[in-house]
């Protein structure tokens, strides 16, 4: 019940911040197209706004109403708010690449020197996994942000992700901070859902992305140094391989892999001619698909079982690739 009341009060608060505040941000973060651009007209951002305040506060009330301690969470709501930040000055005026991505390896390691678990085996030093863990989540906040670039898209990849979590919280497989956390932040996302479906009268901006994927980033973690690591990596599969690909085949080709550019494969689906929607609502299956892997994970937690899912997982997420790479059938025929 606790759960549910966080669900509904947050996407209630972040509905009501993003009616509030959106005659600013059209005054003042307005989004403009270029060829980069899946979006026409002029479109206000900074919807991450309300997300992200939400998601912190409802988070931290239910924290201190149950009297949790709020050390690591206060940590991690820091951070946030510090990517936070960086993202909201980022929509207005663009920042450098170098001190940027230097706040985000501070606001990461953060998170991740806070954590009092191992991810891997004990013949791994403590400052290697961390050092690996640093960068990772570095890499996780960003393509986040790279792949916030189409209506609901964010939505899609991320209510599944904080809706597994907080059940696995639920059922005692999660700290309950992480579980607070991963409700109030699907609830908020549900809250701006509305406003960004297609075709979207308001983006999410760097304000919410970069946030939102250290959130998740340490939800993840709280649930691989649960023993869930096979599930930590399934749950954003979709995400990881569109991105994690995309910046290979950049870098192959001798691109600036730090410039704007539409190489995603999300980004090839609506060139070939599937819609916004159309895109979002298979992301959306397809990470259903992943989260009943991961619970599979969870549920039979043999290598065997874990290893076929994670190689299942990578075929279905492959399959979706290699669909968006290619002209929709409509168009074929």
């Amino acid at each position: 019940m606790l759960l549910i009341l966080a669900l509904i009060v947050s996407a209630l608060l972040s509905a009501l911040l993003i009616t509030t505040l959106k005659p600013l941000l059209v005054r003042y973060a307005l989004a403009r197209p270029n060829a980069r651009s899946s979006h026409r007209i002029p479109t206000p951002q900074g919807g991450g706004i309300a997300i992200l305040a939400a998601t912190i506060l409802v988070a931290a009330v239910l924290l201190v109403w149950l009297g949790m301690p709020l050390g690591t969470f206060l940590i991690v709501a820091v951070a946030s708010i510090l990517l936070g930040l960086v993202g909201a000055v980022d929509d207005i005026r663009p920042l450098p690449a170098a001190p940027r991505l230097l706040l985000q390896l501070l606001a990461v390691a953060a998170v991740v020197l806070v954590a009092d678990f191992r991810i891997f085996p004990e013949i791994v030093p403590l400052s290697l996994e961390r050092a690996i863990l640093i960068l990772g989540g570095v890499w996780f906040v960003n393509l986040v942000n790279f792949m916030d670039g189409l209506d609901w898209i964010t939505v899609a990849e991320m209510v599944p992700i904080t809706a597994f979590i907080a059940i696995a919280g639920a059922a005692g497989l999660l700290p309950v901070p992480a579980a607070l956390t991963a409700t109030a932040l699907c609830g908020a996302l549900l809250g701006f859902a509305p406003f960004n479906k297609p075709v979207a009268r308001l983006f999410l901006g760097d304000v919410g992305s970069l946030p939102i994927g250290l959130l998740v980033g340490w939800m993840l973690l709280q649930l691989a140094g649960s023993g869930a690591l096979a599930a930590a990596l399934l749950l954003p599969l979709y995400y990881l391989m569109d991105a994690t690909i995309t910046l290979l085949r950049r870098l192959a080709r001798g691109e600036k892999v730090w410039e704007a550019h539409r190489s995603h494969f999300y980004q090839k689906a609506t060139d070939n001619g599937f819609s916004a929607l159309s895109v979002s609502g298979r992301v959306l299956a397809l990470n259903i698909e992943l989260a009943i892997l991961a619970a599979v994970t969870i549920q039979w937690p043999s290598i065997l079982v874990q290893g076929a899912s994670l190689v299942a997982g990578v075929i279905l997420v492959g399959l979706m690739l290699r669909r968006f790479s290619r002209p929709h059938p409509e168009i074929v025929r």
